[in-house]
C-alpha cells in the first residue's frame, strides 16, 4: 500500500519538473462561508492539472528499455495531457486512448503537449470503454500501460500536491482542519490522504464526487470497487464508473468523509468562480469548492483548503453549464404540454399561465396533432423561483396530463 515515503521520493523527482502551484487565501469564499478558505491552485499547473505529477513520476520510474518501446494510457483528458507532456520531454512514444465524448479542447491540448511523440485514438463513449481498448492494445503491442489512478507511482506523484500544501501551510502559519479533494478514480485522494494523515493526522480528509458518478461511494457501500451502470459525464475529469482496487483500499483507510455534489451546483460554482474570483476551472476542478456549499454548516469557523484539480475548461460548454446552473437553482424548467394548434393559443398561454416576470425559453412541437392538440416541449424561466408551485397549479388547469421533466432524466436527455 502507498506510504508517505513514496510521496517524499516522488517530490524529490518532481520538484524541479512541475510547478509549485499557489496556495491562496480566498477572501470571497471565506466571507461567504464564515471560514478561512485556502485554494490549492492546480489549475495553474503546467498542463493546467495535477495529473502531470503522477504521469511524469510513473514514466520516470520505468526502465530505459520500457521507455524506448513506448507507453500507453487511457484518459478523459488531463492524465493524457500529463502523459503527452512527459513523453515529449523524455522523447519517448505514447499512444493515448480517449473517449469519443472528450471535449475538443482537451484533445487539442494533448496534441499540443505531445507533438510528434503522441498518437491519439478516440474509442468508446466512457473512460472505462476507452481504458479497456487501451489495455488490449498494450498487451498486443507489448508496451507499458500508465494507469491514470490504480498505480502506486501515479498515486505517489499525485500525493506531492499534499506535500506542497503542508509545506506552504507551515510557511503561512495556518493549521488546516479540513481538506476537500475531488474524487474520480481515486489517484489524487489516495496520494493526498496518505500524506496528510502522516503529517497532520487530525486533519479531516473529505472526498468530493459528482452526484452522477459516485463510484467511490459505491465502493464504500459494497466493500469493494463496483462498476456503476450509468454515469453523468458532465464533470468528465471525475466521471469514472469504477474506482481502482488500490485507490479504494487507501481511501477506505484514510478518507474521513465522502460528499456528493450535484452537477448543477458544480456549474453554478464554476460560473461564480469565473465572475467573482476570475478563476478558470473545469467542472471536476470546481467540485471541491461546490462542496463548501453542501457542508456550509460544518465548516463555519474552520480552516479549510480546497484543491482546484484542473482548469481545462472548454468555452463551448459554457451554455450547457449555465443551463445546468439555472435548473439546479430552480429558475429554469421544462414541460411537455398538450397544446391547442390554433391561432392565439400561445398568446393565451402566456397571458394566463406565465407569471409577469416569467419567460418562455423554448417552444417546440414534438408531434403535429391530428385532432387539434399536440404535445409541445416548453422551457420556462421563472422571474422568481418561489413561484414554481403556482406555475404548476396553473399548468394543471391548462393541461391536467402535462409532464414535468424535472427528475425525469431519460425524457429530459431525449427531448432537451
Amino acid at each position: 500500500m502507498l506510504a508517505a515515503r513514496d510521496i517524499f521520493k516522488a517530490h524529490q523527482v518532481l520538484k524541479n519538473v512541475v510547478e509549485r502551484t499557489p496556495l491562496d487565501f480566498d477572501r470571497y469564499l471565506s466571507e461567504k462561508y464564515g471560514a478561512t478558505v485556502y485554494l490549492k491552485r492546480e489549475n495553474m499547473q503546467k498542463v493546467r492539472s495535477f495529473k502531470i505529477r503522477g504521469a511524469y513520476y510513473a514514466i520516470h520510474q520505468l526502465s530505459e528499455e520500457d521507455k524506448k518501446r513506448g507507453v500507453v494510457c487511457a484518459s478523459a483528458g488531463n492524465h493524457a495531457q500529463g502523459v503527452a507532456f512527459t513523453c515529449h520531454e523524455m522523447k519517448i512514444p505514447a499512444t493515448i486512448f480517449m473517449p469519443v465524448t472528450t471535449p475538443q479542447q482537451k484533445i487539442g491540448q494533448v496534441r499540443f503537449f505531445g507533438g510528434d511523440y503522441v498518437t491519439i485514438k478516440l474509442v468508446g463513449d466512457t473512460f472505462d470503454a476507452s481504458a479497456k481498448a487501451a489495455q488490449e492494445f498494450t498487451k498486443s503491442e507489448k508496451l507499458t500501460f500508465i494507469d491514470p489512478f490504480d498505480d502506486l507511482n501515479v498515486q505517489a506523484g499525485q500525493g506531492t500536491v499534499a506535500y506542497e500544501i503542508h509545506e506552504q501551510a507551515q510557511e503561512e502559519g495556518v493549521d488546516f482542519d479540513q481538506i476537500f479533494v475531488p474524487v474520480g478514480g481515486g489517484g489524487l485522494i489516495s496520494g493526498v490522504s496518505t500524506y496528510i494523515k502522516y503529517v497532520a493526522p487530525g486533519m479531516e480528509v473529505i472526498g468530493v464526487e459528482a452526484s452522477g458518478a459516485q463510484s467511490m461511494q459505491a465502493a464504500f457501500d459494497h466493500g469493494e470497487p463496483v462498476k456503476l451502470e450509468e454515469i453523468d459525464k458532465f464533470a468528465d475529469g471525475i466521471a469514472v464508473q469504477k474506482v481502482g482496487q488500490s485507490t479504494y483500499e487507501v481511501a477506505r483507510k484514510y478518507v474521513d468523509k465522502l460528499v456528493g455534489v450535484d452537477e448543477g451546483l458544480i456549474s453554478e460554482t464554476l460560473i461564480d468562480m469565473y465572475s467573482k474570483q476570475g478563476i478558470i476551472a473545469e467542472p471536476a476542478g470546481a467540485a471541491s469548492i461546490a462542496a463548501l456549499e453542501v457542508m456550509k454548516e460544518e465548516i463555519k469557523g474552520k480552516n479549510v483548503v480546497c484543491i482546484i484539480s484542473g482548469g481545462n475548461n472548454d468555452i463551448n460548454r459554457m451554455q450547457e453549464m449555465e443551463e445546468r446552473a439555472l435548473i439546479y437553482d430552480g429558475i429554469k424548467h421544462y414541460f411537455v404540454v398538450n397544446f391547442p394548434q390554433r391561432p392565439g393559443a400561445l398568446r393565451e398561454f402566456v397571458n394566463n399561465i406565465l407569471g409577469v416576470n416569467d419567460d418562455i425559453t423554448r417552444f417546440e412541437y414534438i408531434k403535429r396533432a391530428n385532432k387539434g392538440t399536440g404535445p409541445v416541449l416548453i422551457g420556462i424561466a421563472l422571474g422568481d423561483k418561489n413561484d414554481y408551485q403556482a406555475l404548476l397549479s396553473r399548468l394543471s388547469e391548462f393541461d391536467p396530463g402535462y409532464i414535468n421533466l424535472h427528475g425525469n432524466e431519460s425524457l429530459y436527455n431525449l427531448l432537451v
